[in-house]
């Protein structure tokens, strides 16, 4: 049994040429033909800048999937009446996610709120255990924390951890994770798998992560303008 993932920074579907675009978007991950899909950097009511738009409910239509969406920032809406303005995570699957929660995980003072989206999709009979998350971008301290609190909901299940974690190989947050589960991209992925290059040094900073028995089968980068970060796509084979 295979399934493909996505993991997707679409910067509140601003691209690099400082357009808002959320067709671009959208042409990535349908071009990609992922199964399911974490997005970080997504907008709900939120500002101006993305037109106060629900950013995950109307890539789940264009894109025809079911949707879980978590707001890790929370505020009150930017005029009496409308909806509150969220920033957050969001997964797609092109099947029903079930037991969808979202767990905040540690912020030190001053930092940007973070959390963990999990979900339950049944694969050809296999729950597996989808997690998604974007770790604080500016502190290593804080993202290890972050990392040790994820690290501290695994267990045996088949499970798939997709973000942007802010981090590359070898630091701290990714040498915590690397206990737990297998990176997929150092088993299959060719070349640096660099997925943020506006800005030097490139760095491989968005992952897929498997445990439980969960394979990685396969690994790309899909380069595109739509987004500072590219998408990185990965094959996974279930246990069974």
């Amino acid at each position: 049994m295979t399934l493909t993932v996505l993991s997707y920074n679409i910067h509140s579907g601003v691209g690099l040429d400082g357009v808002l675009d959320l067709d671009r978007i959208a042409d990535v991950i349908a071009a990609s033909g992922a199964d399911l899909v974490a997005l970080q950097e997504v907008d709900r009511h939120r500002r101006a800048l993305s037109r106060f738009e629900d950013q995950p409910g109307v890539l789940a239509e264009r894109l025809g999937c079911h949707l879980a969406y978590a707001a890790n920032l929370d505020d009150a809406p930017a005029h009496p009446g409308a909806p509150r303005a969220q920033y957050g995570t969001a997964l797609l699957s092109r099947k029903p996610l079930d037991g969808v929660a979202n767990t905040l995980l540690p912020c030190f003072p001053g930092s940007e709120q973070r959390g963990l989206l999990e979900a339950s999709l049944d694969v050809d009979g296999t729950a597996l255990r989808v997690l998604g998350t974007h770790l604080q971008w500016d502190t290593e301290t804080e993202r290890t924390t972050q990392a040790e609190a994820i690290v501290a909901t695994l267990d045996e299940r088949p499970t798939v951890l997709l973000g942007d974690l802010n981090t590359t190989p070898g630091s701290t947050t990714y040498t915590c994770l690397a206990g737990r589960l297998t990176d997929a991209w150092t088993v299959l992925g060719e070349g640096a798998g660099y997925t943020f290059d506006v800005q030097p040094p490139p760095r491989r900073i968005d992952y897929v992560w498997v445990g439980g028995g969960v394979r990685a089968v396969s690994a790309q980068v899909i380069r595109s303008a739509a987004s500072d970060h590219h998408a990185l796509l990965v094959e996974v084979a279930l246990p069974g």
